[in-house]
């Protein structure tokens, strides 16, 4: 839930850093990066790829999506592993953090032409395909810059992940993908053989987020290797590569666990050797895209207590709403699909008896809801600070300025040192884009 140099003592700090201290000096409310952990998730992800693959393991793309910027680009490329980008955005980003565009895989099921061409062009190493149509602007792309681009095609295994519906990405209903069951899959590989400029190298599947078993990515293996089989048999080839995504979930809540890696990497190491040697078909190279699994719990947000209210319900009881000056513009997922954080009175101990409260953002939307349900100290005043861990995916990425609030600062820490590495947006900015 926290990261590993997070200490949740009489004040919240990290890498011997109070809270008080990172609040004075960069303001809140803030996101708050363990350098270190996100170095040693990256590498316990990669060592579990490989332990389990051995020579058949792929590439670990990070899930830019989760969280990027330029220095986190950087990290990636000092670790060594790839990145998985699904906008001409994230793509400039990885490019600029200096990552090697072969280490790049180009993801999204909408891509503009102009970002196929961006890609093809600055040699990104794969590129996902989506669609019927992106097949013939991919080839086009690489025609026009004299080279075949490697591509895998985005397969949907019909798979219902144990997850929300709204991060749910496999079963048959959903923008993503090819279907395998309906033929749409099978299309998509004769007419990406139809182009002298594409190599397909095989198939990729994604079967949501915050999954938090292993089942699901078993049977999207196993219904991949079994299209492989086929492919083999029609064409008397092998295809040599497997993507299975990412979607691997973390702990949120006290109680909670993150997926182990290498639990997850075992499990489907043993499932494609077995499956592949049930079609008689040789090891492709295994690839994954973990985001959330590493960045989420490297990083919380630190935030200020602007008002507390009691609210009487209508059985009687009182509800402590606390506000803080934050809320669903740096934390959406709350308000998008439920998902429940947690949250500690950061900058100081307190025994003082807990209560029901519900701590809720700044924002003109009574959805603004950081967290629904918790007992928090009683005594928590305006000038306090929480903290909410596990907010590195997506809380960040996707940050909005809804009544004009900047998007908040990301702090990185490392050995009892704290700087900045996206700075705080201002009213500046906000204004910079009217004419």
């Amino acid at each position: 839930m926290w990261s590993s140099n997070v200490s949740t003592g009489a004040e919240l700090s990290i890498s011997a850093i109070p809270a008080s201290q990172l609040a004075q000096d960069f303001g809140t409310p803030a996101f708050i990066m363990d350098e270190a952990d996100f170095y040693a998730r990256a590498c316990t992800w990669s060592s579990a790829l490989n332990n389990a693959f051995g020579s058949n393991a792929g590439n670990v793309y990070y899930a830019a999506k989760a969280f990027i910027c330029v220095e986190v680009a950087r990290w990636i490329k000092d670790i060594g592993i790839g990145i998985d980008v699904c906008t001409g955005g994230e793509l400039a980003v990885a490019l600029k953090g200096g990552i090697d565009p072969s280490k790049i895989e180009l993801h999204g099921n909408n891509k503009s032409v102009a970002e196929i061409n961006k890609a093809v062009a600055s040699g990104v190493g794969t590129i996902v395909i989506d669609s019927l149509f992106e097949i013939d602007r991919v080839a086009e792309a690489a025609t026009k810059n004299g080279l075949v681009q490697k591509v895998l095609l985005r397969l949907t295994p019909g798979i219902e992940a144990h997850t929300h519906e709204s991060i749910a990405t496999a079963h048959e209903d959903v923008k993503f993908g090819f279907s395998i069951a309906s033929g749409a899959a099978w299309k998509a590989i004769e007419q990406v053989r139809t182009h002298a400029s594409l190599e397909l190298r095989g198939f990729h599947a994604h079967i949501g987020s915050q999954i938090l078993e292993t089942e699901s990515f078993e049977i999207s293996a196993q219904r991949l290797i079994a299209l492989l089989a086929k492919y083999r048999d029609e064409f008397s080839a092998e295809l040599p590569e497997l993507d299975l995504g990412g979607g691997y979930g973390i702990a949120y809540l006290p109680g909670e666990n993150n997926l182990d890696p290498e639990l997850v990497m075992n499990t489907l190491a043993e499932v494609v050797t077995s499956a592949c040697a049930n079609q008689k078909l040789a090891v492709p190279r295994v690839s994954i895209e973990p985001g959330r699994a590493i960045v989420g719990p490297t990083m919380f947000t630190l935030y200020e207590v602007g008002t507390t209210k009691d609210v009487v319900l209508e059985n009687g009881s009182t509800r402590r709403y606390i506000s803080v000056d934050g809320g669903m513009s740096d934390n959406l997922r709350p308000a998008l699909y439920e998902a429940q954080y947690t949250a500690v009175l950061a900058n100081r101990s307190s025994s003082a008896k807990k209560i029901s409260s519900r701590v809720v953002g700044k924002h003109c939307e009574t959805g603004d809801i950081v967290i629904r349900e918790i007992d928090l100290q009683s005594d928590i005043a305006p000038g306090d600070l929480l903290a909410t861990p596990a907010t590195g995916a997506y809380g960040r990425s996707m940050a909005t300025n809804y009544n004009h609030v900047p998007r908040p600062p990301v702090i990185a820490v490392k050995d009892g040192k704290a700087r900045v590495i996206l700075r705080r947006e201002t009213e500046a900015d906000l204004l910079g884009l009217d004419i």
